[in-house]
């Protein structure tokens, strides 16, 4: 438990990091499902616009520290590899 009021103060920082760190996964795992999502449905130009709008959201994503950049880059190549699939 967090006894000095510096050690107080972090913990309440860390609850309020926490929400908007889990509010950002949250909505970066959304637009990977949208993808996903075009990808089963079969349809190439869907899935292509839903990676284009995606792809800012995963990089903004590492900017804002939730992700590590070689996960992001590793996401977005893969995703690309099958809308790139999807579309031939």
């Amino acid at each position: 438990m967090a006894n000095s009021p510096q050690s107080k103060k972090r913990a309440r920082q860390r609850i309020n990091r926490t929400i908007i760190n889990r509010t950002r996964m949250s909505r970066i795992r959304t637009f990977i499902r949208r993808v996903e999502d075009a990808i089963a449905g079969g349809d190439g130009k869907v899935a292509a616009e839903a990676l284009r709008r995606a792809q800012p959201e995963i990089m903004r994503g590492v900017t804002k520290g939730v992700l590590h950049r070689n996960m992001a880059s590793r996401k977005i190549s893969r995703l690309s590899k099958r809308v790139k699939l999807t579309g031939s």
